[in-house]
């Protein structure tokens, strides 16, 4: 079975550095997406619960690019509403530093999920069902397929005010460019 995207609108030795926060929805139980396929409440259980055993986590990438993750989830889990993930991006790598930039600005806002079905049938309205997913990785996206999958929250860390000032100073010069 091939990886599959749901769009949605954001080691032990191992030292990672405090970058932006950011946490959302990725996916959200009950609600069709833009591809007519809704995810059943419990769909993520068995793999996050495999996950955890082997203490592996869930990828942050940007845009579904594995050659370019951008941070690191924290915490993904199912409760009533859907896949709740937060999270933070490094600002120790170029695209995280670029993905808090462009989220500061409202840019991009958007989560998208990286997947495997595992089990999924027609429900009554004929949409596909997903009731077992296989989860790899939640990306932040421009499109998510899901609109309302999208980073609800973003940290007000001092670099990230450096970042929203920096995008606000180049968004308003590329106004003035465009201007003429």
């Amino acid at each position: 079975m091939e990886l599959e995207h749901k769009f949605c609108r954001l080691g032990a030795d191992e030292i990672v550095a405090d970058g932006m926060k950011i946490e959302g929805y990725a996916s959200l139980f009950g609600s069709p997406d833009q591809g007519n396929d809704v995810v059943a409440s419990g769909a993520y259980a068995a793999s996050l619960k495999r996950l955890g055993a082997e203490r592996r986590g869930i990828k942050m990438l940007w845009q579904h690019d594995p050659a370019q993750p951008i941070g690191i989830w924290d915490e993904v889990r199912e409760d009533a509403r859907g896949l709740y993930v937060k999270g933070r991006l490094l600002d120790s790598v170029a695209r995280g530093r670029e993905a808090a930039a462009l989220i500061a600005a409202g840019a991009i806002d958007g989560l998208s999920i990286g997947y495997r079905t595992l089990r999924a049938a027609k429900n009554e309205k004929g949409q596909r069902l997903l009731t077992e997913l296989e989860l790899w990785e939640v990306s932040l996206v421009t499109f998510p397929m899901l609109p309302s999958a999208r980073v609800a929250a973003k940290g007000e860390d001092p670099a990230d005010a450096m970042l929203r000032e920096l995008a606000q100073a180049l968004e308003g010069a590329r106004r003035e460019m465009a201007q003429g």
